[in-house]
């Protein structure tokens, strides 16, 4: 399989097409090799418009609500950025590519030792992979300027919330009653906001369930 085109398609066909206008977005995951982050067997499924499972009931998520949610929080250079769910880290390393330090926080060791070595081999040395509870977030590196979720969530913890800096971003896709939508949080004056931007249907994260009786 030519992984080179795969790339260049994902970009032209599945992301532009789909309101992905940011270049340094584009250029990053045009750069990065996307089939190195799956399981070797599952390369050739790397660029298909859907999420990959990894292991278990974890996903990569798909190329087109990953690129979104990246061209709306706007990583600019040295902004410091948080990874919930970081798997084998290609979302941690794209977001290497725009900003950083970006810290991937990964509950599997499993799989934050394969985003680790894929990393490396990248010389992507402003991404550090954490393990630790994903419904934490990273108290100890915070605050950050973005925080990504890497699959969607019922519920979005206020403990990760406190996590953000002021100015900062955080970007999930939330499913309420079955349905996807990607959110934008951002904090103000230090009071948070948060806005609905697109449909998104990707697999979900574990462990952000939302209590029984909870509404938004």
């Amino acid at each position: 399989m030519d992984f080179a085109l795969a790339r260049q398609n994902m970009v032209e066909c599945q992301l532009r097409t789909n309101k992905v206008t940011d270049e340094q977005v584009l250029d990053a995951m045009r750069e990065l090799p996307r089939e190195v982050f799956v399981p070797s067997a599952k390369s050739t499924l790397a660029y298909i418009d859907e999420d990959v499972q990894l292991s278990g009931d974890r996903y990569m998520m798909e190329p087109m609500a990953l690129a979104r949610m990246l061209q709306t929080v706007q990583i600019s250079k040295d902004e410091s950025v948080l990874v919930v769910g970081a798997a084998t880290g290609y979302m941690a390393a794209v977001a290497g590519k725009l900003g950083g330090p970006v810290f991937a926080l990964e509950s599997d060791s499993d799989l934050a030792a394969e985003a680790s070595k894929a990393l490396t081999d990248f010389a992507l040395d402003n991404v550090i992979v954490v393990e630790g509870d994903l419904e934490k977030g990273c108290p100890d590196q915070a605050p950050f300027d973005v925080i990504l979720f890497q699959g969607s969530v019922e519920i979005v913890p206020d403990e990760i919330l406190a996590q953000l800096n002021e100015g900062g971003r955080l970007a999930a896709v939330r499913v309420e009653n079955g349905l996807g939508r990607a959110v934008l949080y951002w904090k103000q004056n230090g009071a948070l906001s948060d806005r609905e931007l697109f449909d998104a249907n990707v697999k979900p994260l574990p462990g952000f369930v939302r209590p029984q009786g909870f509404k938004f």
